[in-house]
């Protein structure tokens, strides 16, 4: 039985792509560099902020101290985190179903406030008993100590915990802190094959079937 649901947030509860594609070109064109295409900006999204900034910086063919256009970032992307991001179709709708039945948490490799701040902007923010972002004391995800943080919180065990993501690192995440793992295959993070992996215990392909995949479990 599945007690506790702990969901990623880009590509998995919003769709970010824009507003994080249109903030890393802003930092860019400040830097002289040229614009990245968005699917480019969209695929280096996922290991947390400095990772991107990191990526686009190398993609832009930009040398320049990383944590100073880190900071730049953050700065540029505060300003836009809602200007065209969305929870997928049905999010809020399944998430305010789950809620009254398990524990929900969000496990994130974005910075706490700005998924905060993004949750709260989209009237999500109250089905979540805890907000675990990249800047935690936990780690990143793969580490799964947010995870497993997020298990203890709830007194809930590890297996009676499903981990929804998009991405290859969730899945990982999931398999070191011994969850189950549920991959969405709608998220702008999955890649071909990704759902084939060990560790996968359910795939679904709109948030609405989740009611169905908890079901099963």
């Amino acid at each position: 039985m599945i007690r506790l649901i702990v969901f990623d947030l880009d590509g998995t509860l919003i769709d970010s792509r824009q507003d994080l594609a249109d903030a890393t070109n802003e930092l860019i064109a400040e830097l002289g560099g040229p614009r990245l295409p968005d699917d480019t900006v969209t695929a280096m999204v996922g290991d947390g902020a400095r990772m991107l900034v990191r990526r686009a910086l190398t993609a832009a063919g930009i040398n320049t101290d990383e944590t100073r256009a880190l900071e730049r970032f953050l700065e540029i992307y505060s300003e836009r985190l809602l200007n065209f991001t969305v929870p997928y179709r049905g999010v809020a709708d399944i998430v305010a179903q789950l809620s009254r039945h398990c524990r929900l948490a969000v496990l994130t490799n974005k910075p706490s406030e700005p998924s905060r701040r993004i949750l709260s902007g989209l009237g999500l923010i109250e089905y979540f008993s805890e907000i675990v972002g990249g800047d935690s004391p936990f780690g990143r995800k793969p580490d799964p100590g947010g995870l497993v943080h997020l298990c203890g919180g709830a007194g809930v065990d590890r297996a009676s915990t499903l981990l929804v993501g998009d991405s290859s690192v969730d899945v990982q995440t999931a398999s070191r802190a011994g969850t189950r793992m549920c991959v969405a295959r709608y998220g702008f993070g999955y890649r071909e094959g990704l759902d084939k992996g060990d560790g996968v215990d359910r795939v679904i392909d709109s948030p609405s079937e989740l009611i169905e995949v908890i079901g099963d479990l």
